[in-house]
C-alpha cells in the first residue's frame, strides 16, 4: 500500500487528506482541517499566506510524527488566478491578494482600453472575469507599487507553496492556464500581453505538466515533520482540474455518450473535455474558457457563482444572530415553494449582504423577495439549476453534441436536493459524487507521476472502483421548469 498527501485550499477550509492506494482502490481520511478565510486590511483583502503554510506544516507533522507514515508523495491544490510575487532571492515581496479585492474592479475595462478584448481572448482563449491573474497583475502595475518593479517571479498559490515545501520554483500547468496570459492552442506564455500591457515577462517561469516530481521535502521541514525525503509533485494545482481529473466517467467526451462535469463547491465550474481548445467569435461572445487539465486535456468551461450564493446568505444570518447548518438550510428550501423568485447567480459576486441584495434584485426584477431563510436558499439552488441548463445547452452548441449525462463531482455533489433541481431543469441523468474529488485528482495525479497509475483512463478506473455514486433521474416533462426557465432567460437578457 501506497500513501500521498493531498494539501487541499478551497476559498472556505484547507485539508490534509491522506490517499492511501492500494490493489486499484483510494482510501482517503483526513488528518487535518483548518479554515482559510481572507483578512481585510485598509488597503485591501488578502489570503492569509504564512497561517496558511502553517498549517500544511502542521497537517505534514500530524502525518509523520503522529501517524509515522512513510508517503510516496505530498502535492497542493488551491483556487486559481491568485499569485504571490517573489524577488530574485526568493523572498515573497508582499502578501498575495484575494481575487476578491476591490482593487479589481473596474480593471477590465482599462486593461481592453490598451489591449482589445477579443485580441486577448484570441492568444488565451479564457473566460473575463475581473478578478483574473493579467488584470490583477495589471492592477499592481496602475496602482505604482514597487513590488512589481523589484519581482523577478510569478508563482501562482500552488506554485508559491509548492516552493515552501521543496525549495524548486515552477509554474504548473493547470493552474497557469488559468491566468489569463497563458496561450492554450500553443502551449506558451502570452507575452504579447505582457509587452503590450509594460507587464515585465521576467516573471514567467518554466512551466511543468501535472504530476511532475519538484523535489523533496526542505531539510528542516524534513526535521520538523518527520517525513524524511518524501516527493513533493507538481500535481493539478488548480482544484478544478484535480476535480475534473476524478470525473468518474467511462470514456472520453467524444464518445458514445457524450458527458459534462460540474464541479460544485464556492463556484461551480461546468464544461466538457475536449482534446483542443475552441476559440472563435462564438466562444468570446458566450464568455467561455479554455483552461488545460490532465493529460493534455482542456477543459473548455464556465465559471458559475455556484454554493457562493447559499455560503453568504448563511454568514449574514449568522452575523444577525441566528446560526444554520448547511443540512438545516437544505432541509428548510426543501419545504419551502418552488420558484419563489429567480434570480441571475453571476450577478451576486461580491461579498456582502447577500439576503438584502437578493431581496432588492427581486425588487427591480418585479419579483416578490423570498421570506423566510428556507426560500431564499431554494431560490439560490433553483436559479443555479436555471443557470446549468442554460450553460448545457451552449455546451450543445458550441460542440454540435447532444449531453446524455452530466457528473456533478465536489463537495456540492452532496446536496441531493441541488442535483435532483439539476435533473429535473436539464431533463437530463445526473451522477453525483465523488465528493472529494479534487483530493481524489491530487492523489492519484501524484500517483501518475510516481508511475503507479496508468494516465488519465487509469485515474478513472479507480475512481469508478472505490467511491459510491449516486444517480437522479428525471421525472419526465417538466412545465414548471420550462416556465421558470423562460422567465429566467428574460431576467438575464433584461441585465444585459
Amino acid at each position: 500500500m501506497s500513501h500521498y498527501l493531498a494539501l487541499d485550499l478551497g476559498a472556505e477550509s484547507g485539508r490534509a487528506i491522506l490517499g492511501s492506494l492500494s490493489e486499484g482502490k483510494l482510501t482517503l481520511e483526513e488528518l487535518h482541517r483548518f479554515s482559510n478565510q481572507p483578512v481585510r486590511l485598509p488597503d485591501g483583502l488578502y489570503w492569509d499566506a504564512f497561517r496558511l503554510f502553517h498549517e500544511i506544516r502542521e497537517g505534514l507533522r500530524i502525518a509523520g510524527r503522529h501517524r509515522g507514515l512513510t508517503l510516496s508523495g505530498i502535492g497542493v491544490d488551491t483556487w486559481g488566478v491568485d499569485f504571490g510575487l517573489l524577488d530574485s532571492r526568493g523572498e515573497l515581496l508582499a502578501n498575495p491578494r484575494h481575487y476578491r479585492d476591490a482593487r479589481n474592479n473596474g480593471m477590465m475595462e482599462r486593461t481592453f482600453a490598451v489591449t482589445p478584448r477579443a485580441e486577448v481572448f484570441g492568444h488565451t482563449g479564457l473566460q473575463f472575469m475581473q478578478f483574473n491573474s493579467l488584470f490583477q497583475l495589471n492592477a499592481i502595475r496602475l496602482s505604482g507599487s514597487p513590488a512589481l518593479d523589484a519581482a523577478s517571479r510569478l508563482l501562482f498559490m500552488p506554485d508559491l507553496l509548492s516552493y515552501w515545501l521543496s525549495g524548486v520554483q515552477k509554474n504548473e500547468l493547470t493552474i497557469s492556464s488559468t491566468s489569463q496570459f497563458w496561450n492554450p492552442a500553443e502551449a506558451r506564455w502570452a507575452t504579447e500581453l505582457f509587452d503590450s500591457l509594460s507587464l515585465p515577462t521576467r516573471l514567467l517561469g518554466e512551466v511543468v505538466r501535472p504530476g511532475t516530481k519538484l523535489g523533496g521535502l526542505l531539510d528542516e521541514i524534513r526535521d520538523t515533520s518527520g517525513l524524511g525525503e518524501t516527493p513533493v509533485f507538481a500535481t493539478a494545482g488548480h482544484d478544478t482540474a484535480s476535480a475534473v481529473a476524478a470525473v468518474p466517467a467511462a470514456g472520453p467526451f467524444s464518445g458514445d455518450a457524450p458527458w459534462c462535469y460540474i464541479s460544485s463547491g464556492t463556484w461551480s465550474l461546468m464544461g466538457v473535455e475536449l482534446d483542443a481548445p475552441v476559440i472563435n467569435a462564438r466562444t468570446l461572445e458566450l464568455n467561455y474558457t479554455n483552461e488545460i487539465g490532465v493529460d493534455g486535456k482542456v477543459r473548455f468551461l464556465k465559471n458559475i457563482a455556484g454554493l457562493w450564493l447559499v455560503q453568504e446568505c448563511r454568514r449574514a444570518w449568522a452575523l444577525a444572530g441566528t446560526e444554520y447548518t448547511y443540512n438545516e438550510l437544505t432541509v428548510m428550501a426543501s419545504g419551502a415553494p418552488p420558484f419563489a423568485a429567480i434570480i441571475d447567480p453571476d450577478a451576486f459576486l461580491e461579498p456582502g449582504s447577500m439576503p438584502e441584495r437578493i431581496a432588492a434584485f427581486c425588487a427591480r426584477t418585479g419579483q416578490t423577495a423570498p421570506q423566510s431563510a428556507g426560500s431564499f436558499v431554494r431560490t439560490c439552488l433553483e436559479s443555479l439549476a436555471l443557470r446549468y441548463r442554460q450553460v448545457l445547452e451552449s455546451l450543445e452548441e458550441v460542440t454540435s453534441r447532444r449531453i446524455e449525462t452530466i457528473h456533478i463531482v465536489g463537495g456540492g455533489s452532496k446536496n441531493s436536493l441541488l442535483n435532483r433541481f439539476v435533473a429535473e431543469a436539464t431533463g437530463r441523468p445526473v451522477v453525483a459524487g465523488p465528493g472529494e474529488a479534487t483530493a481524489i485528482g491530487n492523489v492519484l495525479v501524484q500517483a501518475i507521476g510516481a508511475g503507479e497509475v496508468d494516465g488519465l483512463e487509469g485515474l478513472r478506473a479507480i475512481v469508478r472502483n472505490s467511491f459510491e455514486l449516486e444517480r437522479f433521474e428525471a421525472k419526465g416533462a417538466a412545465p414548471e421548469w420550462d416556465r421558470a426557465y423562460e422567465q429566467y432567460l428574460k431576467i438575464v437578457s433584461a441585465r444585459g
